[in-house]
């Protein structure tokens, strides 16, 4: 481990303007191996760190107290495992296939259990983790958590492809796709319902369920085409445009970023927001805006004000240039831990970068837009927008300024990597010291995507982001939504809340009439009845509706949530009713 050491050290004198690649060289090269064994070690049935987990079960991390991650999490364990298949689909690692079988025994086994969000066919796809025998997890826990099934269903399609690829599709039909489906099936019918974000801490809407989501579904569309499963085909593709319509939303056109959740009172800026881009990643969709491409222009204006947000409140980022590299953690505003850096959010700000340098070479141009200039001039002060083709000296200097940039967050990775390679989950805000959860499976998991995305190793292959067009109507549809047409009902909302001058109370939900939780159209209240504040809608009948009051003060554009949970209505079947509220 000397060799690691000396990297380290050598990261550690870096300073913004010094080309970091060799540096950054040696330590991928040190790192990959030991993240990759990092990772097997928490798989059971054989990892050296999974005693007691069953095949194919991911162990988030093999922390038993303070914290206790001895769990599996249906998101972490799907992360996990499509970088397990992606090594051996791209052939990388062809010893991987008896495991993902594991895996895909394992998940299927756990869509069965039945367990505090419900059974198989009443929710129970939702709930979020498992004990690591397989058993329901049955204490408190923020759930639903609905970004599962979209994962699980992703890793495995990517399986399912590469199976019909080699000419096995018995297995793929008879053993993968009912499991996908159910997967499938539970986010058509869900996709709109309120969860528990990336986090599991505000219970609302979530741009990352939201993203990977609508990317499963067009997946899910495509496979089920492909195998003769063409009945269930017009439904996703229904709900897939549905959720597309509703991912514009989250994008914030006064602040420039994206907000990650649509409850929590937070301001939003978020690494989920980062983690959407490159779990999303479409390399045929080239800088498409309308699925958040690492590329595009939102996702890299996000990009910029979120890594910002971190510059001025974590001690090791002190005297670092406000154009280089910094540590970033979860949000600004968190305190679990006392609110760290954590190593998978600074390496997939790496990796959004590498992907979007990969899609500017292969395409031979790049575009600065109104949105994105203030990203570019911090690599080029006078550049201007337009479309600079990759002969001009625009091009080069911004494509390596941004390389550098990137190779920046693998070095403060580096720094802060103690001399055995191993991940926790986070690092001292102040000391840099590894902190939380020793060996987090998905630390390990996010290194070995950014490395791979360094190398321009990524697959090539499309998940059907290409060609997207915003359908001009937009539904809520499924379950739980508004679903255009169908009878509805008088709703009046009275809540007792007490404002000063210039103060106002809003509400905004989870259907269309209630704007689908987006803050800038939200619902002004009477306050004729003052302290009393009222509004009478038109909702759709017989449905579950999620919904928050805000407070908003005129002239300004931020906003302040009532506390979690939201509120939740199920509306009649005919007639009208009256909701009384107390402001939380």
């Amino acid at each position: 481990m000397r060799f690691l050491q000396v990297v380290v050290g050598a990261l550690s004198l870096v300073g913004p303007t010094f080309a970091q690649s060799s540096t950054v060289d040696g330590y991928v090269s040190t790192e990959s191996p030991i993240a990759k064994a990092g990772l097997l070690a928490n798989i059971g049935p054989s990892g050296s760190k999974s005693s007691g987990a069953k095949a194919g079960i991911v162990i988030a991390s093999p922390s038993a107290t303070s914290p206790n991650y001895l769990f599996t999490w249906v998101r972490d364990s799907s992360l996990v495992f499509k970088v397990v298949i992606d090594q051996f689909t791209s052939g990388a690692d062809t010893s991987l296939r008896g495991l993902i079988d594991f895996f895909v025994t394992a998940e299927a086994n756990l869509q069965q259990v039945t367990n505090p969000s419900g059974s198989l066919t009443t929710g129970g796809l939702g709930e979020p983790k498992f004990n690591i025998d397989g058993s329901a997890f049955t204490g408190a826990w923020g759930r639903p958590q609905r970004d599962g099934p979209a994962l699980r269903s992703t890793s495995m399609i990517a399986y399912a492809n590469w199976l019909l690829d080699n000419n096995n599709s018995t297995f793929v039909t008879n053993t993968l796709w009912p499991t996908i489906k159910l997967d499938l099936d539970y986010i058509s019918s869900n996709w709109n319902q309120s969860t528990f974000d990336l986090w599991e801490e505000v219970n609302s809407s979530s741009f990352f369920t939201t993203a990977v989501q609508h990317r499963a579904l067009r997946e899910g569309s495509a496979l089920a085409t492909r195998i003769g499963q063409t009945s269930v085909v017009s439904g996703y593709d229904t709900q897939a445009n549905n959720l597309l319509c509703f991912l514009q939303s989250y994008w914030n056109p006064t602040g420039g970023y994206i907000t990650a959740n649509t409850g929590g009172g937070r301001s939003g800026r978020d690494a989920n927001t980062v983690l959407t881009s490159i779990h999303t990643f479409d390399p045929a969709a080239g800088c498409d805006a309308i699925t958040f491409q690492p590329c595009s222009d939102k996702a890299l204006a996000n990009l910029k004000v979120y890594v910002d947000s971190f510059r001025s409140i974590y001690g090791i980022n002190s005297g670092i240039a406000s154009n280089a590299a910094v540590a970033v953690g979860r949000y600004p505003e968190d305190s679990y831990f006392g609110g760290n850096p954590w190593y998978l959010a600074t390496v997939a700000v790496a990796e959004q970068l590498y992907d979007a340098l990969a899609v500017w070479a292969s395409q031979g141009s790049l575009t600065v837009t109104d949105t994105s200039l203030p990203f570019f001039k911090g690599f080029l002060s006078s550049v201007t927008s337009g479309t600079y083709a990759s002969t001009t000296s625009t091009y080069t200097t911004l494509t390596a300024a941004i390389k550098n940039f990137a190779d920046g967050f693998i070095a403060v990775h580096a720094k802060y990597t103690p001399s055995n390679g191993g991940l926790s989950e986070q690092y001292d805000r102040n000391s840099g010291t590894p902190t939380s959860a020793v060996d987090l499976t998905w630390s390990y998991a996010a290194a070995l995507t950014a490395f791979t995305a360094r190398s321009n190793a990524t697959s090539t292959k499309s998940w059907g982001a290409s060609g997207l067009t915003v359908p001009a109507t937009c539904s809520s549809g499924g379950s739980g939504g508004s679903g255009g047409s169908g009878p509805s009902v008088q709703v009046t909302f009275n809540v007792q809340a007490t404002t000063f001058l210039g103060e106002n109370i809003y509400i905004t939900g989870s259907v269309d009439a209630l704007q689908n939780w987006n803050t800038g159209t939200a619902l002004k209240l009477d306050p004729a009845n003052y302290p009393t504040w009222s509004i009478t809608l038109t909702l759709p009948a017989s449905t579950n509706v999620q919904y928050k009051y805000i407070r908003k003060v005129d002239g300004s554009s931020s906003v302040t949530w009532e506390s979690d949970p939201n509120n939740s209505i199920n509306t009649p079947a005919s007639g009208s009713t009256t909701i009384n509220d107390s402001w939380r």
